[in-house]
């Protein structure tokens, strides 16, 4: 292990306060550690100012240049008054290293997930994606990946596959189920047709939204990349088909008031749920050396994880074959 690594798997108070310190800001010694782990996020406590979030990123993930564009694409975001957090700027600065930490700061924004059975926050959380998109459709990344089959799909499964994380016994069950997975994949990216790839916020989940007295805030760009515009939406689907379909209504029924979408991407939503159940595995064994890990995922790597990680796989098989989620423009 890398002596970058050991230092941000053992980072320390006084780090995190001579961080944040050597770009301006006076700490009052009051650190609270927030739900991360791809990277280390502190709310720090600053005199006579309101907190800030400090978030350290981790090595050798991102280079400086995808992290910039990052904070590029915040900033062009927060300048269209769409509410998402963008890093502080200093010395004209975003991105900055402070011994073998690279780090950046944000304003602190509270909030609660949004209720998924509040249709109208729906249909707000669809305009809101739709203005993000206008103006991730403006030009493409240069330093970030794409969402693709090879990257979330086949990664994924080779990185498992050579490394001994899969129990002995369940393997032949992984390898068949990933043998009919990827071209299933496959055949729902076709039937999309050649769609659109833009810039996107590309983890959009209820945990990235707060919700303060009505109003949304949308955190954490760091896994922005390019892809489809259904992206940003599905994981705001919940439930079963009848409960899934009028969720996608609301959201499309405000997402088309600011831009047009395409019902082809439709055909996307169950693969790309396929690929982030076998790219979250990948991403927990990739991680696994990481002492946090084992601590916050104490059930990885057990019997009963992959178990249940190939079931999940197979009915995935099975809804990749049904007919997408209906909607009519």
């Amino acid at each position: 292990m890398s002596s970058t690594a050991l230092a941000y798997q053992e980072l320390r108070p006084e780090d995190i306060i001579d961080a944040v310190e050597s770009v301006g800001y006076r700490c009052d010694g009051r650190l609270l550690a927030l739900n991360s782990y791809e990277n280390r996020v502190y709310q720090v406590g600053i005199e006579g100012h309101d907190n800030v979030v400090a978030k350290f990123y981790r090595p050798g993930r991102w280079s400086d240049a995808a992290i910039l564009e990052e904070h590029a694409f915040s900033e062009e975001l927060a300048d269209d008054e769409i509410p998402v957090l963008a890093p502080l700027t200093s010395d004209g600065k975003t991105l900055h290293h402070r011994g073998e930490f690279r780090f950046a700061v944000f304003m602190c924004r509270g909030g609660r997930s949004p209720d998924l059975d509040n249709l109208d926050l729906l249909a707000q959380i669809g305009r809101l994606v739709a203005r993000i998109h206008l103006r991730g459709e403006t030009y493409d990344f240069e330093s970030r990946p794409t969402l693709d089959i090879q990257s979330f799909g086949v990664a994924s499964r080779a990185y498992l596959a050579d490394h001994d994380f899969i129990p002995v016994d369940i393997k032949p069950a992984y390898e068949s189920i990933c043998d009919d997975l990827i071209p299933t994949i496959e055949a729902c990216f076709e039937r999309a047709g050649r769609f659109r790839k833009l810039r996107l916020h590309g983890d959009l989940h209820p945990a990235n939204v707060l919700v303060t007295d009505q109003q949304l805030h949308i955190v954490d760009l760091d896994d922005t990349r390019m892809g489809p515009a259904v992206q940003d939406l599905w994981m705001f689907l919940s439930g079963d088909r009848a409960e899934q379909t009028p969720q996608l209504h609301e959201l499309l029924d405000g997402y088309t008031r600011f831009r047009t979408f395409d019902a082809r991407e439709l055909n996307l939503i169950e693969a790309l749920r396929t690929l982030r159940i076998m790219h979250y595995a990948a991403w927990l064994a990739r991680r696994w050396e990481d002492p946090a890990f084992k601590i916050a995922f104490p059930w990885f790597n057990t019997n009963r994880y992959w178990d249940e990680h190939v079931l999940a796989l197979r009915e995935q098989t099975a809804l990749m074959q049904e007919e997408p989620l209906s909607w009519i423009a």
